[in-house]
């Protein structure tokens, strides 16, 4: 009876041990599951672009096809360059050659997009992880049809240049949304110490600026532009405001009545620069141009021209407003340094050092004297 009573006690505390050990087991189990599951990253993330589409995008992206012009650069600053395998045929190194001085990978990127369509054939081949345009619904509708993630992206003001590059940011890292952030750091800083000398001068006294981008036939860019925009942070008034949008085709009875006190020309206002400077000289002996007050007074400038057109919708902005302010200015701003800027500019943001010979181009609206579209 004893040893019967002592067996059951034996059973009772094995029985127990089991049940112990398989508890444990069951929470070790339990603990390791949500361990996994906490440090399993998400592969996929939905982002909203400028339209308002919800976008499913890789978390990491190792291809990028862009096919808008002005935000290849904007690539670029955000340390992404290298990654960029297709591209508008805008920013093909003949084109755009400062941006293949600071990008090499430019030259090997394809051409398989234009302003208004894109190769999608050509395209596939680069195998991009995403694609980057602006607001083209016809491009976006044939990417999205053959499974490439599609942003589309636009702004007319330094506000909506902002939410741009911060939601880039966003979509290619926590490098490239620090790099972002230090650029519009670096913005608000330029736009808040330009303002706070051109705010000051009276509407009266501030010059009627007209952007011509194109003298055959004459093309010029109206309100709602952030061209429209830098005008006015530098201090100017845009002669050109009662017509709206980038590009717009007007006649010369419309500059007449203009009458701007300052022309800033584009620097694609001709196919060369040579062309473009022979054509602007050609305006002050123009019997119906030399009627112009700012043809009478000699105040035509060619704007810049760096990695993308600084008067236009690339990450040079920030170097345009500076740029504009002194040349409407020159007396407001002595201290500012434009040759100095844009060489800090270029080491800072896109990882260049230019030369003096460089940079003197750049202003100039030269190109670059090196190989780079070879």
């Amino acid at each position: 009876m004893k040893k019967l009573k002592i067996s059951i006690a034996l059973i009772i505390c094995l029985v127990f041990s089991l049940l112990v050990g398989c508890g444990n087991s069951s929470a070790s189990n339990s603990t390791s599951n949500a361990t996994n599951t906490a440090n399993t990253k998400p592969t996929k993330q939905t982002i909203t672009d400028v339209t308002g589409a919800k976008v499913e995008i890789p978390t990491k992206i190792n291809t990028i096809a862009d096919g808008w012009p002005a935000h290849n650069e904007v690539l670029v600053m955000l340390g992404q360059g290298s990654k960029i395998v297709s591209t508008n045929k805008s920013d093909a190194p003949q084109t755009r050659p400062w941006l293949a001085v600071v990008n090499p990978q430019m030259k090997k990127a394809t051409t398989a997009f234009t302003n208004t369509d894109v190769n999608t054939e050509e395209l596939l081949k680069t195998k991009p992880d995403i694609a980057f345009n602006s607001v083209v619904p016809q491009i976006a509708t044939k990417l999205n049809q053959i499974g490439i993630p599609t942003v589309q992206l636009t702004f007319t003001n330094f506000d909506g240049l902002k939410d741009t590059f911060k939601l880039s940011g966003k979509i290619l890292g926590v490098d490239a949304e620090k790099k972002a952030n230090n650029y519009i750091k670096y913005l608000d800083g330029k736009l808040n110490s330009i303002q706070a000398i051109t705010s000051k001068i009276p509407e009266n006294q501030k010059p009627k600026v007209l952007h011509i981008t194109a003298l055959n036939p004459l093309t010029i860019d109206g309100s709602d532009t952030i061209i429209d925009n830098w005008i006015k942070v530098a201090g100017g008034i845009n002669a050109a405001s009662s017509v709206s949008g980038n590009m717009k085709v007007v006649s010369m009875e419309n500059i007449l009545q203009w009458n701007p006190d300052v022309i800033i020309f584009s620097s694609n206002t001709a196919t060369n620069s040579n062309d473009r400077t022979t054509a602007i000289e050609k305006l002050s002996s123009d019997p119906t141009w030399s009627k112009i007050n700012a043809v009478k007074s000699k105040k035509m400038y060619v704007n810049p021209d760096g990695a993308f057109l600084w008067d236009r919708y690339g990450a040079e902005e920030a170097l345009q407003i500076q740029w504009a302010a002194k040349t409407l200015y020159p007396d407001k701003f002595t201290n500012l340094d434009m040759a100095k800027e844009t060489k800090s500019f270029y080491k800072t943001f896109l990882n260049y050092n230019l030369t003096d010979d460089q940079t003197d181009r750049i202003l100039k609206a030269l190109p670059p004297t090196d190989t780079a579209t070879k």
